[in-house]
């Protein structure tokens, strides 16, 4: 999952928010004494739905179609092609429409500024201009982000080539997409409640 998803599955409480969001960009453990008790939560939500997610065999279905071509790179793809398809059909999952539950987030990270990574406040300015979240919502805004990926990765990646195995490949990853989500977000509300 990327950035929308794990946004989405945070709920609404900020903290949580703010550290699923930065998961990634957090090394280590002892994450309790090196945060608030909300965003070592989130931290450890975003670890944990990586773990659900990257063992799921739904999720491997998507991986192994990618694979040929994207090698080591397949998981990574899946997950943009996956927060795509949130985006895409946003109003099933949220009754908030998607450009203002983005807003909203922006505004949110902003106001946490002192406690993001160095990582996450270089790309912030970058998500925010670009309007990632929304962007998502449409195969042109998943290439936009694919191309900065892979512009970033020291390797031959071929990140930037993906979306034509969205496009022939369409309905497949939206099934599968269909299929998981509902799983993934049960898996997080069980996780959550422990």
């Amino acid at each position: 999952m990327n950035f929308l998803a794990h946004l989405y599955l945070s709920g609404d409480d900020p903290e949580v928010m703010v550290g699923n969001f930065i998961g990634d960009f957090v090394k280590g453990r002892k994450l309790r004494e090196r945060f608030r008790p909300g965003i070592a939560a989130g931290i450890e939500l975003h670890r944990a739905i990586d773990e659900f997610t990257d063992a799921h065999p739904v999720v491997d279905r998507s991986k192994q179609r990618l694979r040929p071509e994207l090698r080591h790179y397949s998981p990574v793809v899946a997950d943009m092609f996956y927060d795509h398809f949130l985006a895409a059909n946003w109003n099933r999952y949220h009754r908030e429409p998607l450009p203002l539950y983005a807003a909203s987030v922006y505004r949110l990270l902003e106001s946490y500024r002192e406690v993001l990574p160095q990582g996450v406040k270089d790309m912030l300015p970058h998500m925010i201009r670009g309007n990632w979240l929304v962007s998502y919502a449409n195969i042109e805004g998943i290439q936009r982000a694919l191309n900065g990926m892979a512009a970033r990765t020291p390797y031959e990646s071929g990140m930037e080539t993906a979306t034509r195995l969205l496009r022939a490949h369409y309905n497949s990853f939206k099934e599968e997409f269909t299929e998981f989500f509902p799983e993934l977000a049960r898996f997080v509300h069980e996780f959550r409640a422990q």
